[in-house]
């Protein structure tokens, strides 16, 4: 997978909440569209609306049967994320607590109406893929060198 699409009714809010409130850098911020690096070659792109209904149709209503997941290293972090997340305009849907397959995890759905996994996962594929996307993140806030 190299791009997850949502379909958002206002791409200003998508841009205070994913760029200006979570500090996520966007490496697309057009009429229509940002895309948000997320993880190696993966983009989450948001879409206005209008413009996803002209090319792919009209979009469902409601809680969207789907969530995107935010992998972190603690249970610590867990809480610091869904925080920062509430305090840039989520939505708490369930607090986080401790789960039956062993992780810590709580969820918040963003001003468009998607919900987001924050979990601490258990095992060495969890921790790998923590550690992959933080120098993922690292690269992205290193100083470019024009070329």
């Amino acid at each position: 997978m190299s791009l997850v699409t949502l379909a958002v009714p206002s791409l200003e809010e998508a841009r205070d909440f994913y760029v200006h409130g979570l500090g996520w850098h966007a490496v697309v911020d057009e009429q229509d569209v940002i895309m948000l690096p997320v993880a190696p070659g993966v983009l989450l792109s948001l879409w206005d609306v209008a413009s996803f209904r002209e090319e792919v149709g009209e979009p469902g209503t409601g809680l969207p049967p789907i969530t995107l997941a935010h992998n972190v290293a603690s249970d610590a972090e867990v809480d610091a994320v869904l925080e920062r997340a509430r305090a840039a305009g989520a939505r708490e849907v369930r607090e986080a607590q401790r789960r039956d397959w062993g992780g810590y995890s709580g969820y918040v759905v963003d001003p468009a109406g998607y919900a987001w996994e924050v979990a601490h996962a258990p095992g060495d594929a969890a921790t790998a893929a923590v550690a992959r996307n933080r120098e993922f993140a690292r690269s992205l806030a290193a100083p470019r060198q024009d070329r």
